[in-house]
């Protein structure tokens, strides 16, 4: 900067020279031509001033105007100032000078417009024009600015005013930068020695137009010797051949931007470059073995995996893609091979079962390549490898094999117990060659109709077997090694039973045959046929005959069709509901089977009533002992009303039976028919006129009659007058009690128990205690119970308990109850 500072002091001492000579030309130039000048002490341009006016004379002309040169003056031009110029004094742009300036000091120049009397002053007496403040082209690169000279006194303008420009002058004061950066870019590896991968742009602030403050030239400071750079274009363009991702595949480069022409003193910038190098498919896959060793055990089933292996190929994504394929060795038949999306490797897996017995090895060679080849690098290739795997065949505890994997016997039905059905036989395959022991699993073969023997396979009935019921038996037979893991494996055994002609053949309908009564003679009713349940020989068929009994019969007879089936004909007519309703018509049926079996069918023809068109009517020969309207639903439904309705009667005497009171009254029954209650707590011993105690009293014994509740009197005897001193205020109930007693005393007839009376007893712990009159002596009592005595015999007991003087008695209340 220093050196800038140096360099821009020259140039303003040269530039002030040229100033001084531009002014002298001008004042002599305006002395001898007689027109004002104006003086510039900045530059030596000054035509651009002459230009504009004559442009102006040229443009006037054009519009048909007479021009006359004007006398003016002003002398057009330029000025210009150096940026960021940073001396002690104001820098001089340039000076004003009129004409009409005589020196005296009268006129006045005044300047206006951008920047005026903050950045540009003028000497209002000399037209001096000074910058005092550091200027920036980048800020702003000119100012326009407009100059008068005016009458000092009046401010009278003496000059028309004129604008002029002043040009602020680059130096290099701004480095070059890089706005995007830093920058990333991609080439593929084994590119070719100036693949273009990108271009960097520098931007620089300073005046492209003046100097080489803006020219730049572009270096490459670190990348070397991969990259290189255009110094023009800034374009970065790969350096060395065959750069190789798989050894780097990132790479940091520097790249400067340097003004002034890449000139020393110029200003610089950099910015970094992150490279990348893709993949392109330049390598060839490569098995990192020769030889893979494999091992599979016999007991393998097909489809399991027998073992893996992956070829290396250091490209990425498609590029780096292996296909594997079997191409050869003695195991093609016996493996298959698959690949695993995942982890891309060559997956092994068993396609058929193995036998150690049979053969303990097997070679397969296998191709691992690349799907998708680069063209550019076909001269690098072959893209595929091989390699070898060698499988060995482990042996295993096997289960014994059955010679054949099905079999089929047959035996006849109803043959004996023990049969012969057929054999069956497995052997060990192993090297020990075990013994093997043979079942039936009872799962197959649940009703046992067979038996094995476990040490040579023979199959045996245990029963007789019938085709009919069941034609095919399918069991199992199980082989089991004896000694090692005991391994078992089943075999399936389908047995069918042989058909012997022992079923008999039968109608192949039960249906019964429906005749109208006015059937003609000769006419077919019926044809019959049969079915056999043992099976039909070929040429076999079923003759059919009437049975003896009815050979001679007069209503109807049989023809053999020779076809396993006869018409059934009428021999007269004249049939009749009413005489016979139905007919029964055995016929024999023969199967001419070895052994021959026939039997004897009967056919059942039921006469009907049909009308002029042989529609069958009616079949039923009710509706002609019936009265008229009514069917036989609806007799079963009247029948059936009446069976409900006697069978309710029943239920409703036997209830009432069962509610209804015995004659006889027995001890344990508690009697209670003269007892009234009344839910009524009254005043106590005190209150007699609670209720009336006459309620108490049967009515009819208070008229001197009481008639008999368990027997029928017969004799009316009389009512004899009791004895005995009444108690106080218990005149109605002594009158009862005497009553009673008298009556019981005068009948002959009456049983003993007809006079006892049974009292409830409350319990112990009662508050209102018990009822009984048996404990009341122990109670002290002012009551008198000698008129006990007066009742007879049959209460001499309680007169004596309660009737001596010497007992108080208690409980009066309770012996006036009893």
């Amino acid at each position: 900067m220093a050196m800038l500072k140096r360099q821009g002091l020259g140039v303003m001492r040269v530039f002030l020279v040229l100033v001084g000579l531009s002014a002298l030309c001008s004042v002599a130039l305006g002395t001898r031509k007689g027109k004002p000048s104006l003086d510039q002490r900045g530059h030596r341009h000054r035509h651009p001033g002459h230009l504009s006016l004559h442009r102006h004379r040229q443009r006037a002309g054009k519009e048909g105007q007479v021009l006359h040169r004007s006398k003016r003056g002003w002398v057009w031009n330029q000025f210009f100032v150096i940026e960021e110029y940073t001396g002690p004094d104001p820098v001089l742009v340039g000076r004003l000078h009129s004409d009409v300036d005589s020196g005296n000091g009268n006129i006045k120049y005044i300047l206006s417009g951008e920047g005026a009397g903050t950045i540009f002053v003028i000497d209002d007496k000399t037209g001096n024009i000074h910058a005092t403040k550091t200027l920036d082209r980048e800020e702003q690169a000119q100012y326009t600015l407009t100059a008068q000279a005016v009458d000092r006194d009046t401010n009278k303008p003496l000059e028309p005013p004129s604008e002029f420009i002043v040009k602020v002058q680059d130096i290099n004061d701004n480095p070059p930068e890089f706005l995007h950066g830093p920058y990333y870019a991609r080439v593929p590896e084994m590119s070719n020695v100036g693949t273009s991968v990108m271009q960097v742009t520098a931007t620089d602030a300073d005046d492209p137009t003046y100097g080489n403050s803006a020219r730049l030239v572009y270096s490459i400071l670190q990348g070397q010797p991969y990259f290189s750079v255009e110094p023009q274009t800034g374009i970065i363009r790969t350096a060395l051949p065959n750069m190789d991702r798989e050894a780097r595949q990132e790479y940091d480069v520097v790249i400067q931007a340097k003004d002034m022409g890449g000139h020393m003193g110029g200003l610089s910038g950099t910015t970094e470059v992150k490279i990348t190098l893709t993949d392109v498919n330049d390598n060839p896959p490569k098995f990192p073995q020769s030889v893979y060793p494999m091992s599979v055990s016999e007991d393998k089933v097909p489809g399991e995996e027998v073992g893996r292996l992956k070829a290396k190929d250091p490209d990425l994504g498609d590029n780096g893609l292996v296909n594997y394929r079997l191409i050869e060795g003695d195991g093609m038949a016996m493996f298959e091979l698959t690949t695993d999306s995942e982890t891309r490797e060559a997956v092994i897996k068993l396609r058929k079962h193995v036998d150690f017995e049979t053969k303990r090895s097997y070679t397969l060679k296998v191709e691992g390549s690349n799907p998708y080849v680069d063209p550019q690098f076909l001269a690098w290739g072959p893209y595929k490898d091989e390699a070898t795997i060698k499988i060995s065949v482990e042996d295993a505890d096997e289960p014994p094999v059955f010679v054949a994997p099905s079999y089929i016997f047959e035996v006849e039905e109803n043959a004996p117990e023990g049969t012969l059905v057929g054999r069956v036989h497995a052997k060990d395959t192993d090297v020990a060659n075990n013994p093997v022991r043979y079942m039936i699993p009872r799962y197959t073969d649940v009703e046992q109709f067979f038996s094995i023997n476990s040490e040579d396979g023979m199959i045996t009935t245990t029963k007789p077997l019938d085709r009919e019921t069941q034609a095919w038996h399918n069991i199992s037979v199980s082989a089991t090694e004896i000694g090692g893991h005991h391994q078992d494996t089943k075999v399936r055994v389908n047995i069918k039973v042989k058909d012997v002609n022992d079923n008999p053949p039968e109608f192949a309908t039960n249906n019964e045959v429906l005749m109208c009564e006015t059937v003609m003679p000769g006419k077919v009713i019926e044809t019959v046929s049969a079915v056999d349940k043992d099976e039909m020989a070929h040429r076999q068929h079923f003759t059919f005959s009437l049975a003896p009994e009815v050979a001679h019969n007069h209503n109807f007879s049989l023809k053999d069709n020779r076809d396993s089936t006869a018409s059934i004909f009428v021999l007269r007519k004249g049939f009749s509901r009413l005489t016979q309703d139905v007919y029964y018509l055995p016929i024999e049926i023969n199967d001419n089977g070895f052994p021959a079996m026939s039997s004897t069918n009967t056919l059942t023809i039921r006469v009907c009533s049909c009308d002029s068109k042989d529609t069958i009517l009616s079949c039923n020969v009710e509706p002609y002992v019936l009265p008229a309207g009514l069917s036989t639903g609806a007799l079963i439904a009247i029948l059936a009303c009446i069976v409900i309705l006697l069978a309710i009667v029943v239920l409703f005497v036997a209830l009432r039976r069962q509610k209804k009171e015995p004659l006889i009254v027995f001890e344990e029954e508690d009697i209670r028919e003269n007892i009234i209650t009344y839910d009524d707590e009254g005043g106590g011993e005190e209150d007699t006129e609670a209720f009336d105690i006459a309620t108490l009293q049967n009515p009819d014994g208070a008229n001197g009659f009481l008639p008999r509740k368990d027997i029928k009197p017969e004799l009316q005897y009389p009512l004899r007058p009791g004895s005995g001193r009444p108690a106080a205020n218990s005149v109605d109930v002594d009158d009862f009690i005497k009553t009673r007693i008298a009556e019981a005393d005068s009948d002959p007839t009456a049983p003993p128990y007809d006079s006892i009376q049974i009292y409830g007893y409350e319990g112990r712990g009662s508050l209102a205690g018990s009822l009984s009159s048996l404990e009341s002596v122990t109670t002290e009592s002012d009551l008198d119970y000698d008129y006990l005595q007066s009742w007879g015999p049959r209460f001499k007991k309680l007169a004596d308990l309660y009737g001596t003087k010497d007992c108080s008695i208690n409980d009066g209340d309770d012996g006036e109850d009893s």
